[in-house]
């Protein structure tokens, strides 16, 4: 066949005379190894050729018989020398891969079922569906706020794992992502870009993998982030220059979209698509660069580096405007802290009154409701409780003498309740520290709270306290009770609001609400701690360095080959 030219872009660019019919992929491999002067051996290299990554196989494959043609265009990458692991330290990081995906699965699907449907949460805050202005949404049925939720807090996972040059397990944890969202109805989904962005790290991911087998599919799904994108934003971003008061925050992100675009053209042999794409996303890298001045002045201010470099992207670098923006965004942290410590106190307040026969919180609006019309608070609870939620039904309740009534009488049990269960818990703390059960019992029953009973026992007139009791048992006498219900703390089969295992389970013998769920606590620390620290402009808040040395790569691979061509024809 005689010698051919192959022209090499990447990490060593020009142009290889080879004879593809004695030349093997790792004798390709130290030619260029040995060019790009890094000083790596052939095992730093890694080519791509018609969008497939060119394998050693046995090691005597030529490289005409894996498809390799005269003036082929090869991209040279250089990876991590480390990536040569052992085959058993490959498998034991990929069982541990495979565990940690498994984990994170189960604490989103427990997560996004705790938050979506009302029921009380274990934490101190709850996770809502916001829009960008920062306002609680209620999208669709409780199933599709389950699956936005649980898509939104894998992608925030992956996010992170992309951050940390973990392409391969974000990957994984965006295919579950992407799952997630599939269970949604489509309709609602359409409304919101959440889909589109994840498409399009998707996409980089495979890009930073350097893992061309993806072409085909990262071309449909860059083709469905683009319609995504118009059909939430608008034509033209329409729709989000309204929402954002004329702000610029998706440009980056297109930037994205389109050297990806490129990326693809490139490698499907579209050069012209190819050039076209990418250098449109060059004029965005260029109008991104932060003018020094302009960041100058944000510092003098006051302004932290980043949010100042943030601000000026998405105001199209208009100091005026960026000041706006921080501004904004102070006062927008300050009413959520508020806001957050709100919620904080009545989730505590919906703890004091238990959960309903299905195992959901009290409604504390329309508990606020029945407040207002002149109903004391704990009764109204009570009866919202009973009823799940169902404010007529509560309000029948309350008018009814004998159901308000038998409201009262549960109430004074419950809180008779408490008070033991209070008092065997600083008696076993009083034992626990070395104090006689009976003096403690004695002096907690005496004194009423665990640190006078402390002061008393020290002061050694423990006997004091404890005279004329002599049949103090383990926990207070029942008579301190009233109410005839065993004075031990509550068991399996009691809930804190005293209504017992009715309280846990539905009237028609449904399952069982009041079962206490095994967390992965750490797991779900993880994902709720990534999306407590987003907010709205967190999905276009991107660094786009790697976008711009990826945008030059590809261009001189396009003029490498046209140049190539010219002077071959002459």
């Amino acid at each position: 066949m005689g010698s051919a030219k192959l022209k090499i872009g990447g990490a060593w660019s020009g142009v290889l005379e080879v004879e593809l019919e004695e030349w093997t992929v790792l004798m390709l491999r130290e030619e260029v190894a040995k060019r790009s002067g890094h000083g790596g051996g052939p095992e730093t290299i890694n080519l791509i050729c018609a969008g497939k990554l060119l394998k050693d196989g046995d090691g005597t494959e030529k490289l005409s018989q894996l498809g390799v043609r005269n003036n082929a265009k090869i991209l040279a990458s250089r990876v991590s020398v480390d990536q040569g692991k052992s085959v058993k330290e490959e498998s034991l990081a990929e069982e541990e891969r495979s565990t940690r995906l498994s984990r994170l699965k189960a604490a989103a699907v427990s997560l996004s079922a705790r938050h979506a449907d009302g029921s009380l949460p274990v934490e101190d805050f709850n996770l809502e569906l916001e829009n960008q202005s920062g306002q609680k949404v209620q999208l669709g049925s409780e199933t599709d706020q389950r699956a936005i939720m649980m898509g939104l807090m894998l992608h925030a996972n992956a996010k992170a794992l992309m951050r940390k040059k973990k392409y391969k397990e974000a990957l994984e944890v965006l295919t579950m992502g992407e799952e997630a969202f599939s269970l949604c109805d489509q309709k609602l989904i359409e409304m919101v870009d959440n889909v589109p962005i994840l498409q399009i790290d998707m996409v980089w991911c495979y890009f930073m993998l350097r893992d061309i087998s993806w072409l085909s599919v990262a071309g449909v799904r860059l083709a469905k982030a683009r319609e995504g994108l118009e059909r939430s934003h608008g034509k033209e971003a329409s729709r989000l220059r309204l929402l954002q008061k004329g702000r610029y925050p998706e440009i980056a992100l297109h930037l994205r979209l389109e050297l990806l675009e490129g990326v693809v053209a490139y490698h499907s042999n579209q050069t012209e698509k190819s050039r076209k794409s990418l250098t449109s996303a060059q004029t965005k890298f260029l109008q991104l660069q932060i003018p020094d001045e302009a960041l100058s002045l944000l510092l003098g201010m006051g302004y932290k580096e980043r949010d100042s470099k943030r601000a000026l992207r998405m105001n199209n670098q208009v100091v005026e405007n960026a000041v706006d923006f921080l501004v904004e965004e102070k006062e927008k942290k300050a009413r959520k802290r508020v806001d957050d410590l709100k919620r904080q106190k009545e989730i505590m307040e919906q703890k004091c009154y238990g959960t309903t026969p299905l195992g959901k919180a009290v409604d504390i609006e329309r508990l606020n409701e029945l407040v207002s019309i002149g109903f004391e608070k704990e009764l109204a609870a009570e009866a919202l409780r009973r009823n799940e939620n169902d404010t007529q039904k509560a309000l029948d309740d309350l008018t009814n003498p004998e159901a308000n009534s038998s409201i009262q009488i549960h109430i004074e049990s419950r809180k008779k309740k408490r008070l033991r269960q209070a008092a065997n818990a600083s008696i076993e703390e009083l034992v626990s520290m070395g104090f006689p059960r009976e003096a403690a019992a004695a002096a907690i029953r005496s004194l009423g709270t665990r640190q006078a009973a402390i002061d008393h026992l020290l002061q050694g007139t423990s006997n004091t306290a404890a005279a004329g009791d002599h049949n103090v048992d383990n926990t207070l006498p029942n008579d301190q009770g009233g109410d005839g219900i065993a004075n031990d703390p509550l068991s399996n089969d009691q809930s804190e609001d005293g209504s017992g295992t009715n309280a846990g389970s539905s009237s028609d013998g449904g399952p069982s609400h009041n079962k206490v769920e095994t967390r992965d606590v750490e797991m779900e620390d993880e994902i709720t701690g990534e999306l407590l620290k987003g907010d709205a402009y967190s999905d276009y808040d991107i660094e786009v360095t790697e976008e711009g040395e990826a945008i030059n790569e590809y261009l001189a691979l396009i003029t490498v080959g046209v140049n190539v061509e010219i002077g071959s024809s002459s």
